[in-house]
C-alpha cells in the first residue's frame, strides 16, 4: 500500500497500517507492506523491504490525482500499469478511492450519521468533500464520479466540495438549498484535514456536529 502519511498527525498513517495488517492476516500474499510519502518506511524503501519478483502496488488515496498519478510513480520509478526492473515486475493499480462501490459506503455513512431521530434522507443534502488540488485538474473527478453515482441514493441533493479548489468547504451553505446537510469527508484518515481544517471552515466545534 502506497500512502501519504504525515509529519504533523501520527493518526494519519494508521488506516494504511491497519489495512496492511488485515490483508496480511488473511493470507494469500507472500508479503504485505505499507509505505509512505511523509513517514517511514518510505516509498523509496520498497526494494529493501520486499523481496518478491512480482509486486502489486495499490495507491492508498481517495482520488486519482496528483499523488497517485505523479508522486507515487515518480518515487517508485514506475512507467505505468506494468514496470519491469531488475528482475521484478511491478503492477500499479488505480487508487482505492476510485472503486465504484465506494459510493455505497458514502451513502451508508451519511444515513448512519442521520440516526433514527434525524430528518429522512429525502430532506437532507449530502455533500462529499474531497481534497482537490490545482496541481492536477483530474483530482476532483473521483469525487464528482461518486456524486453522480449518488444522485439516486434518496437524498434531496448531492453535491461536492473541496479543500483546495472551488467550491470550497466554506461555500457549502451556498452550494446546497436543503436546511439539513450531512457531510462525508472522502479522506483516508481522520487527520488534520478532517479534525481541524473542515470544522474550522464550517464554523463547527468538532467533527460530528
Amino acid at each position: 500500500l502506497a500512502a501519504h502519511g504525515s509529519h504533523h498527525n501520527a493518526q494519519s498513517s494508521l488506516p494504511a497500517r491497519r489495512h496492511a495488517a488485515a490483508i496480511r492476516a488473511r493470507g494469500g500474499f507472500d508479503q504485505v507492506a505499507a509505505l509512505f510519502w511523509k513517514e517511514f518506511p518510505a516509498l523509496g524503501d520498497l526494494p529493501y523491504l520486499v523481496d518478491c519478483s512480482d509486486v502489486t502496488i495499490v495507491p492508498f488515496f481517495m482520488a486519482e490525482g496528483y499523488f497517485s498519478r505523479r508522486v507515487v510513480p515518480r518515487e517508485l520509478g514506475l512507467d505505468g500499469a506494468l514496470t519491469a526492473r531488475d528482475g521484478v515486475l511491478y503492477r500499479y493499480t488505480a487508487a482505492v478511492g476510485a472503486h465504484p462501490r465506494l459510493a455505497e459506503v458514502i451513502a451508508r455513512r451519511a444515513k448512519a450519521a442521520l440516526g433514527d431521530d434525524g430528518p429522512p434522507p429525502e430532506e437532507v443534502a449530502l455533500v462529499v468533500v474531497g481534497h482537490g488540488t490545482v496541481q492536477n485538474p483530474r483530482s476532483k473527478d473521483t469525487v464528482l464520479g461518486h456524486v453522480a453515482a449518488l444522485q439516486g441514493a434518496g437524498f434531496a441533493e448531492v453535491a461536492a466540495a473541496f479543500l483546495e479548489e472551488p467550491p470550497h468547504v466554506a461555500d457549502i451553505p451556498a452550494v446546497v438549498g436543503a436546511e439539513s446537510v450531512v457531510i462525508v469527508p472522502l479522506f483516508v484518515a481522520d487527520g488534520r484535514h478532517t479534525a481541524e481544517d473542515m470544522p474550522r471552515d464550517l464554523g463547527l466545534s468538532r467533527c460530528g456536529d
